[in-house]
């Protein structure tokens, strides 16, 4: 089957799925009203609570979601073939993702635009709130750390990115003064403001920026680690419409022109399949293809993350509640369309079986070249525009920081959020001052990123890396409980629900199982503890789950 097809009943897919399924979401389960007052109008304070245009807010939503993560995923599943990734991506984009989002960004608009964690206070009981948010802190805190030296990574490998990438701030710092405050439409500033971006890619490909080698000692990446992350506390610190959605957005058009030439490029070269549907010779350090597929592939099929999105930032910002279908269920589908790309890049974009083999050769060397292994196909398929490499790659590269920079910025801020939740809980109001949270958000991931790993400085979240998908997925399957609940009291059906829930939570609690019995094996005690740690908390909420559920139906039962 050529990847050209493959593409068209993907792409046929998720346009159903967004024309009857999310209809289906919104007007019988959810019952969106029209007259609601969002909590972006009830709590307006300008800085996090801010109406926002629903293209603008679903820029923000899609490209806070996204980030690196959708590419990794699917960069590395690939080693089992391109098949059984293909039909997670599709299916979970669908039937699951689509779900999650909406689901959860109803659920934060109707609580307050409370996170889900805090929302599980009032349909799993008071236990499970703080249960929920130490789980949803610490995947947040692997988020920053990793997400930082990806960042740091990539711009020492692909210098001709760093320039672009800074001067996307100033750009997008404009474009909010504009849009909110000289009332400009908002059409010119962001054509304007692409238009500059993509110039941007060639004056980057002239003039690649490197740090200082080893200033002071530290290695370059370390260095860009304390920058982003710097930079990062400092944006989630400014108002959202200064630079978090005028940037979002930009960087949703960008990321859709690199979609749309990576198409092209895919489309105009017809390529075929260098990678096999079904690898029969997987190499021997890979972890099984059940259950790890599911948790491999997170972000472009279902993550917990976003449920985190969807109930933190993106709930703030929602001018009406009508417009959740069109930012919850389409930010997933757009992640979709990430993740398919990515897919089909590292599956039809080298240019040999042999070469694919090469970068496929072991477990471990996939995992650590996911993104060089999306970058060379994707900048392969982009050569059958005629763009020289040079100008492909850094284009696929700048995408690839963008997004996860965006995904950063708002990780920290919801670090913050939670950190205030915390406070609230256990009376310590310092935790809800805005420079107090920022604070001790920046330290936390700093101390992650240099104090778990002293002899790689700055990468110490990759450490505790191997939990994120797991951690990422049982929250997935948490949010799906919360939601199953709502509905529950509301009287509706839960089977949209409850069956995502069931099967993330099964195929999620079988990974661990299994990751915890590779980390006793391996005699690793510290991804072992703390590995224990999330499950049992884990478990511990399913429970708590279970008893609500029996006290809702003693409830309609005798009420």
């Amino acid at each position: 089957m050529l990847p050209t097809l493959v593409a068209l009943l993907a792409f046929l897919a998720f346009f159903l799925g967004w024309r009857f399924y999310s209809r289906f979401i919104a007007q019988k389960l959810l019952k969106l009203e029209d007259d609601f007052q969002t909590p972006a109008h009830q709590y307006n304070d300008g800085l996090d609570f801010v109406p926002t245009n629903r293209f603008v807010l679903w820029g923000h939503h899609f490209t806070s979601v996204a980030g690196a993560a959708p590419i990794i995923g699917p960069a590395i599943a690939v080693i089992w073939g391109w098949g059984p990734a293909l039909a997670w991506i599709v299916v979970g984009t669908v039937l699951i993702a689509g779900m999650h989002d909406f689901g959860t960004l109803w659920a934060s608009v109707r609580h307050r635009a409370r996170s889900i964690g805090s929302i599980a206070t009032e349909v799993l009981g008071p236990r499970a709130r703080s249960l929920f948010l130490l789980i949803i802190f610490f995947l947040l805190l692997m988020v920053n750390a990793v997400f930082a030296v990806s960042i740091a990574t990539l711009f020492v490998n692909f210098p001709s990115s760093v320039l672009p990438y800074w001067l996307q701030i100033p750009i997008a710092i404009t474009i909010g003064f504009l849009a909110y405050r000289s009332r400009v439409p908002l059409i010119w500033p962001c054509l304007i403001g692409l238009a500059l971006m993509v110039g941007l890619v060639f004056v980057g490909a002239e003039l690649p920026l490197s740090l200082p080698e080893k200033a002071g000692g530290v290695p370059d990446v370390a260095w860009w680690v304390i920058i982003m992350l710097a930079y990062g506390a400092l944006a989630s610190r400014l108002p959202v419409w200064v630079l978090l959605q005028p940037r979002d957005f930009i960087n949703a058009h960008l990321l859709f022109l690199g979609l749309i030439v990576i198409y092209l490029g895919l489309f105009l070269g017809q390529p075929e399949f260098v990678a096999p549907f079904f690898n029969t010779e997987v190499p021997a350090d890979a972890p099984p293809l059940l259950p790890l597929l599911f948790v491999t592939i997170a972000c472009g099929a279902i993550s917990g993350f976003h449920g985190l999105v969807s109930s933190g930032t993106s709930a703030r910002q929602l001018d009406r509640e009508p417009d959740a279908r069109f930012v919850g269920y389409l930010g997933a589908t757009g992640e979709g369309l990430l993740a398919l790309a990515a897919l089909l890049a590292v599956s039809a974009g080298f240019a040999t079986l042999g070469d694919w083999q090469n970068h496929y050769d072991s477990w471990a060397a996939a995992s650590a070249g996911g993104i060089a292994a999306f970058i060379t196909g994707a900048g392969n398929l982009l050569a059958n525009l005629g763009l020289p490499t040079i100008i492909g790659s850094t284009l696929v590269a700048i995408m690839v920081v963008a997004f996860a920079a965006t995904t950063l910025d708002t990780s920290m801020r919801l670090q913050r959020f939670i950190l205030a939740e915390i406070g609230r809980d256990y009376r310590l109001p310092a935790l809800a001052n805005v420079n107090i949270a920022t604070g001790i958000t920046f330290l936390a991931c700093v101390g992650l990123a240099f104090g778990a790993d002293p002899d790689n400085p700055g990468g110490g979240g990759m450490v505790l890396w191997p939990l994120f998908g797991t951690t990422n997925q049982l929250t997935a399957g948490l949010s799906f409980l919360v939601l199953s609940l709502i509905l529950a009291r509301l009287g509706r059906p839960v089977i949209y629900t409850l069956l995502p829930f069931l099967f993330v939570a099964s195929m999620t609690t079988w990974a661990m199982l299994h990751n915890l019995s590779t980390y006793l094996a391996d005699e690793n005690w510290l991804l072992l503890l703390i590995g224990s740690m999330i499950f049992s908390l884990n478990i511990w909420l399913i429970l708590e789950g279970a008893a609500a559920a029996r006290r809702l139906r003693r409830e309609k039962q005798y009420g």
